[in-house]
């Protein structure tokens, strides 16, 4: 299994350095944090790494749940906007494949992936994804330095307070998850 360095729309899995929990071995408490993933799909290596703490595991998936799938605020397409800047930033291959193509198809416009790809945070973008970028860009490499100043370029962009809060989230735990994407595991191409 060779990892994946370069940023694709390849479909990837992860593979954990440390042993996930076996379906077939998994505690009471497991199998409960389990019934909340975000996806209706099969387990994916990933929960059942991050079910070795299920207490953890039962708070985070409803929160990444509303997170990235509540009603209302920014549209998902955007969300996924975010959640691709700040894993391009922290170099997270396996989230940004993820992220790409699920705004790919959200949005219709692959345009603006393929500019996030080919030139990173530098990408030129319609003006209100560019805002979304370059929040989620700075929001990603220096936190503690936002300020109003960096807000008022979402608001110029036509974003909500509700949005902006959203796009926070967003970027926010994807600056969580890719690092714990990256200290788990490994992306990889299916055989």
């Amino acid at each position: 299994m060779t990892p994946v360095t370069a940023f694709t729309l390849d479909t990837l899995e992860w593979a954990p350095h440390v042993t996930p929990v076996d379906l077939a071995q998994a505690t009471p408490e497991q199998r409960e944090a389990l019934q909340v993933t975000p996806s209706n799909t099969k387990v994916s290596a990933y929960v059942l790494t991050l079910a070795l703490d299920a207490e953890i595991l039962k708070e985070r998936t409803p929160l990444f749940n509303e997170i990235m799938y509540g009603r209302g605020g920014l549209s998902r397409a955007e969300r996924e906007l975010g959640a691709l800047g700040a894993s391009v930033v922290n170099r997270c291959v396996y989230c940004a494949a993820v992220h790409a193509t699920r705004f790919n198809q959200l949005s219709g416009r692959p345009e603006v992936v393929e500019a996030v790809y080919r030139d990173g945070a530098d990408a030129r973008l319609p003006a209100r994804d560019q805002a979304i970028l370059d929040f989620a860009v700075r929001l990603s490499r220096r936190p503690q330095a936002l300020g109003p100043a960096d807000l008022a370029g979402l608001r110029e962009a036509g974003l909500t307070d509700l949005e902006i809060i959203d796009l926070v989230h967003a970027v926010a735990i994807f600056g969580w998850a890719n690092r714990l994407m990256h200290s788990l595991g490994q992306p990889f191409r299916p055989t």
